[in-house]
């Protein structure tokens, strides 16, 4: 009696779409034992590196060292000590317009966009919210928190001044109204709050500033105005001298007022910082706002005036300047973009006291900048932060876990030297906070490319982010001296050297980019400087193939070509490299762009600096005015000294150690089942040949060889052939292409029987005529050629199309398809010698239009097509590359080195190679690259492969150990050469003749392959409704999986090789497409993506580093003592001339105020309240605490047992010395004298 297994079933419920029965194989499973359970697995973010996108306000508490900015989308970032970072999110969403410390107390006060006002508790690592206010009637415009106070001052749209107690949030019935404020002094309304601040010497004494140019000095025990100040123009900004006895205010027309507090009546001076002086002692001209300024004093010298704006209008195109007033001196600091804000960083808290200022942080729209003030010309410090992440646009991403652990410290020296000089001497003035004590101590690199061409390497370790080094691929190409010089690739319209992919290898540190200029650059890692005299460089031909023909649609019309998605059923072999001749047309006088790469090769000698070297230059060239198409697919092994890449034409494999080509097929190539080396090599493509008066076609009788070309001509060139009848028809003909079809290959296609009025016959050669296909031109920015967008437009436009009739031939749809293995020969003699040989001749069949569109779209998905919503896509793509040591041909015995390709219609073909096995045949022989066919085919694009040994562990791909190519004794080693195969995980056996394991992941599916029998073990349908966007093969340390991330927001976890479901959680639904394109998992259980153009969000997936993460991530409270408050001198002190306190207490509270209006705001407790706190105390933080107070009351007792133990010391003494003496006075008596 067969047995039950109840496990199978339970497993194949849980999987949604595991297979249904047993595969054949499946016997070879039952001894893998898989260790990775569910339980290993929890979703969490860990930290947010980069700038703060779009931000908006920023606040520094002087004591602790901690800068906060906030930004549009509601985000705060919290910055101190390089290494402490922390990222916190309002509910909201809504935009932060202020913030305000509560200095030296580890709280913050954000005030957003939606009237709401928030108090942060920043004393534990993950800050919380413990209350809210939100605002109903009134909206909020400013903040003011005076220093050591817990009453905040909330000013309003409609001029009102509210109070709040920080400590109960709860509002004061104090209220400062309008009305009150300016009573007579102004006939209409005044207009919002812009500004709120308390005299530094009369806490008594409210500063209040509104819109119009009103500043009303407010005595809050009088409850009344004592003075009111008027100017014409709207006020921006107010500051105080700390004396108290002036303030200055910023105005819209670009001047500074500076009042005395006791003459209201005009302002006592009046400073127009940027504008000109006119010499009949006229008012100067407007300029523009002064949107910010500071007054901060000096003990030993003149005041300091910083502001921001002022510039003359006159100064049109002038970037953002900081004007930095200091006596009689003026320095005016541009900057590369807006200023949001800026804050003057002084030496003491005290508003009372003399502020010492010694630097000013500037917070830029892209950038933040702080600048020395106590040095001569103003240097910038150093900024140890990764805010430069987006000094170019990211265009895509790749992360390293786990790496060898000598990278950092090389990357760290080369990188060292491309620091700027000319900083700031000082150390970085934000240093609060304390870094986490982390367990996780291996290494991490994150590798960014951008859009300038730039690859930037990370060291990612302990969640901290360091720039190490910087690679710029632009200077391996020629630069443009102006715009007539500018590279026109006719891919993208800017950004020509922008990276699109790249592959590492981090044993060997050789480094393969893509650029979407259609460019590969192979780079080595070298210490040592070198100079190139000559880039090497290596120009490939990759045809494009048109693979559906149509007819026109009526007189004088034409049907645009398309190439149908039922065309990836029926494999094709790609057109062979086609050789046109210059166009003798006068409307075409250059006639087509060919064998032109997009960009060009420096010629000059190059310097290169120790780091990454070029070692070889590979282009795409134009074909027959055709650009190349993008490059979608890439991958390097430094072990076979392979690179290999592909687009939607084909592939190309590249020996980059002796610089040669050794494979150039097209996608429909692949799946012939004849070796693709039987034909004739397709690149390099010979030189365009000039046009003589040659015929139209080249005959050569049906011959295979390479001068067999297909031509397409384009005028009405002088031909022995031509005829009048041709000439009735010149106008068609130039308007149209020519598709020379095969007829000595045995292959079924649509055919109509051509007549004199719609096709001709000139030499026997049979001719289609079809649109002429143009080069693609966009304005996009990053691509403009994607195959599948333009032929979606064909196809509605064919479907356009009314049904034609039977009989009419010329307005009928042609369709070719070809034996794969066959050549296509362009040029025959004649019909009738190919009619003599019935073997060969052509079987024609027609096709219905609506056979010839059907097609299951839904079986197969490219990731452009998924990307973009199309519903089918046009052709067929080389979607992914895999390395592998393993059984490349089915039921081949001995693992080999293989290469495995996936296509976008989830296709999976194998290419087995043959390396030399020594370093001294490598150098002299090329590796032979031989098909091996189809293996199997998947729902959707192939993602990513792997392979497994017998025991499930991942059986990683050799590598080349690295070694300095400058240096003679290190190059000259032959054994480095060697490959060098990972340490085989513990259960494998070395050297057994095992099964291995291939693994694929599509956008639909999972499968794992047995090998070398290449049966199906087990199959998993990852989605139905959606498609995945990134996969990946990673290693935990329980085991291995693949990661998943769905356009959906799912992210997945699939056991290996059960392909179990193990995590399933809904994280992030796809809302850009920058989130695609940078989304990558690493080793490990860590993952990252770009969150924003300006910041990367790294998360985790492995449920040890989530029980981890608290004591990871950095304290950014530290307990450190408020400085003393200034002395108030003894006459300042006995004549009252000192600062003067006040108990806002009797003031503000219920007592004295009453309660505020309920419906005016609602309290709304915060998840970080009572409740977070428990939360917390039960943590980890909880225990951080309760260990402190037992080690502090430990150390009490120890005191007082140290006391005790003093005092018993102290007695024994005494009485040994009572002893002592007792001893002399009775040593020399008898015992009756005593």
């Amino acid at each position: 009696m067969k047995k039950f297994n109840i496990r199978k079933v339970l497993d194949g419920l849980t999987a949604s779409s595991s297979s249904a029965s047993p595969q054949p194989g499946n016997r070879e499973n039952d001894t893998i034992q898989e260790n990775l359970q569910s339980e290993h697995f929890q979703l969490c973010k860990t930290v947010r590196h980069g700038f703060p996108y779009q931000p908006s306000a920023m606040a520094f508490d002087p004591v602790q060292k901690i800068l906060a900015i906030g930004t549009q989308s509601g985000a705060l970032r919290l910055f101190g000590r390089a290494g402490v970072e922390c990222y916190c999110q309002h509910e909201s969403g809504s935009a932060v317009i202020q913030l305000q410390f509560l200095i030296n107390e580890g709280a913050l006060v954000s005030a957003l966009a939606d009237d709401s006002i928030h108090l942060w508790n920043l004393r534990q690592k993950l800050p919380a919210v413990l209350h809210s206010l939100k605002f109903n009637r009134e909206r909020i415009t400013f903040l003011h928190l005076p220093f050591q106070s817990k009453w905040l001052y909330v000013g309003t749209e409609r001029g009102n001044i509210h109070i709040v107690n920080v400590e109960s949030f709860t509002l004061s019935g104090y209220v400062i109204m309008w009305n009150k404020a300016i009573e007579l002094s102004s006939k209409t309304h005044p207009g919002p709050v812009v500004h709120i601040s308390d005299n530094p010497m009369d806490e008594g004494k409210l500063l209040i500033g509104f819109e119009c140019g009103i500043v009303v000095l407010w005595d809050l025990r009088t409850k009344k105005a004592d003075y009111r100040y008027n100017y014409d123009e709207a006020i921006h900004s107010v500051a105080w001298h700390h004396e108290g006895k002036q303030f200055v205010c910023s105005h819209s027309d670009g001047t500074l007022t500076i009042w005395n507090i006791r003459t209201p009546a005009k302002p006592a001076q009046i400073i127009t910082p940027h504008g000109k002086q006119p010499k009949d002692g006229k008012k100067p001209e407007p300029c523009k706002p002064i949107l910010k300024v500071e007054y901060k004093t000096t003990r030993a010298g003149d005041p300091f005036m910083v502001l921001s704006g002022g510039l003359s209008y006159d100064t049109v195109g002038r970037r953002a300047c900081l004007t930095v007033m200091h006596g009689k001196s003026t320095a005016v600091l541009e900057m590369d973009y807006p200023i949001v804000d800026f804050l003057t960083l002084c030496e003491t808290p005290y508003p009372n006291d003399f502020q010492e200022p010694y630097a000013v942080v500037i917070l830029l729209e892209k950038d933040l900048v702080v600048i020395d003030l106590a040095q001569i010309g103003y240097p910038i410090f150093e900024n140890p932060y990764p805010l430069t992440l987006h000094e170019s646009p990211v265009t895509c991403c790749e992360y390293f876990a786990d790496c060898p652990a000598e990278l950092i410290p090389a990357f760290y020296s080369v990188g060292s030297r491309q620091k700027r000089q000319g900083y700031s001497k000082k150390e970085w003035p934000v240093s609060g906070g304390n870094w986490g004590q982390g367990t996780q101590s291996y290494p991490e690199i994150i590798i960014t490319g951008h859009a300038d061409g730039s690859i930037k390497f990370w060291d990612a370790s302990a969640i901290m982010l360091q720039v190490l080094y910087k690679l710029k691929t632009a200077k391996v190409f020629e630069k443009a001296r102006s715009k007539e010089d500018k590279p026109s690739t006719d891919i993208v319209d800017e950004d020509p050297f922008a990276i699109q992919m790249l592959s590492w290898c981090p044993e060997s540190r050789m480094l393969c980019v893509a650029g979407v200029s259609a460019h590969v650059i192979i780079y080595r890692f070298s210490k040592q400087e070198v100079t190139t005299e000559v880039v090497q460089l290596l120009e490939v031909r990759m045809p494009y193939e048109l693979n559906d023909v149509d007819s026109p649609e009526a007189a004088g019309e034409q049907t645009p070509a398309v190439s149908t998605p039922g065309a990836s059923s029926s494999p094709q072999t790609a057109l062979p490299p086609v050789q046109t001749h210059p166009s003798t047309s006068s409307n075409s006088s250059d006639g087509p762009r060919d064998n032109v790469p997009c960009l060009k090769v420096r010629c000059s000698p190059l310097k290169q600096s120790p780091g990454y070297q070029v070692d070889l230059v590979v282009q795409l060239l134009w074909v027959s005015g055709e650009p190349p198409q993008q490059i979608t697919s890439l991958a390097l092994n430094s072990a076979y000294g392979l690179v290999v890449f592909g687009n939607s034409n084909g592939l190309a494999v590249v020996d980059y150690f002796q610089k040669t080509l050794l494979m150039n097929v097209g996608v429909q190539e692949l799946h012939g089942s004849a070796d693709p080396f039987q034909r004739q090599p397709r690149s390099p493509r010979k030189a365009r040949q000039p046009s003589g008066g040659g015929g139209l076609c080249d005959a050569n009788d049906g011959s295979n060889a390479a001068e067999d070309r297909c031509k397409s001509p384009t005028s009405g060139s002088a031909s022995p052939c031509n005829s009048d009848e041709e000439n009735k028809h010149q106008n068609f003909i130039d308007k149209s292409t020519v598709l020379c079809l095969t007829l000595n290959t045995f292959f079924p296609f649509q055919w109509a029987r051509l007549g004199s009025s719609s096709h001709e016959m000139c030499h026997g050669v049979l001719f289609c005529f079809v649109p002429p296909i143009s080069p693609v031109k966009s304005k996009s920015r990053r691509f403009s050629k994607t195959v599948a967008n333009d032929f979606a437009k064909m196809s509605r436009k064919l479907s356009t199309i009314p049904d034609q009739k039977q009989d009419s031939a010329a307005e009928r749809i042609h369709r070719r398809r070809s034996v794969p293995h066959k050549k296509r020969v362009c040029c025959i003699k004649s019909t009738a010698e190919a009619s003599r040989s019935p073997a060969k001749s052509p079987i024609f069949r027609n096709l219905s239009a609506p056979e010839f569109y059907a097609k299951d779209s839904s079986f197969s998905r490219s990731r452009s097509s998924s990307v973009t919503s199309l519903e089918r896509e046009a052709r067929e793509v080389i979607s992914s590359f895999h390395f592998s040591e393993t059984m490349g041909r089915k039921g081949e015995a001995v693992a080999g080195p293989s290469l495995w390709v996936g296509t976008s219609q989830g296709n999976m073909l194998v290419l087995p190679l043959t390396v030399p096995p020594s370093s001294d045949l490598r150098m002299q022989q090329a590796p032979a690259v031989s098909f091996g066919g189809a293996v199997t085919r998947l729902k959707g694009g192939v993602l990513t492969m792997a392979t497994l040994d017998s025991v499930g562990a991942p059986l990683l791909p050799p590598y080349e150990v690295w070694y300095d190519p400058n240096l003679p004794d290190e190059r000259e080693e032959k054994d480095r050469w060697k490959r060098r195969r990972p340490a085989t995980p513990p259960g494998g056996q070395e050297g057994a003749a095992e099964t291995h394991y291939i693994v694929l992941c599509s956008e639909k599916q999972a499968e794992v392959l047995v090998l070398p029998s290449q049966n199906s073990v087990f199959k998993h349908n990852i989605t139905e409704a959606s498609f995945v966007l990134r996969a990946d093969v990673v290693q935990m340390p329980a085991g291995s999986c693949i990661a998943c991330f769905c356009a959906n927001g799912h992210i997945m976890a699939l056991s290996l090789p059960s392909l179990r479901p193990l995590l399933d959680v809904n994280y992030l639904p796809l809302t850009d497409m920058r989130i695609a394109r940078t989304f990558c998992f690493s080793n490990l259980g860590q993952a990252l993506y770009l969150t924003s153009p300006t910041e990367i969000q790294r998360m985790t997936y492995s449920q040890e580093t989530c029980d981890n993460l608290q004591e990871m991530l950095c304290e950014l409270f530290t307990p450190v003592e408020t400085p003393e408050a200034p002395n108030r001198g003894f006459f300042k002190g006995l004549f009252g001339g000192g600062a003067q306190s006040l108990d806002r207490e009797d003031l503000f509270g219920e007592v004295a105020a009453g309660k505020a209006s309920r419906s005016l705001a609602q309290h709304i407790p915060g998840p970080g309240g009572m409740e977070g706190m428990k939360g917390a105390a039960s943590g980890v933080v909880g225990e951080l605490a309760r260990t402190r107070m037992a080690l502090d009351e430990r150390g009490q007792k120890l005191g007082e047992l140290e006391e005790r133990t003093a005092a018993m010391m102290a007695s024994a003494d005494s009485f040994s010395k009572h002893a002592h003496d007792m001893m002399l006075k009775y040593k020399d008596k008898k015992w009756y004298q005593l």
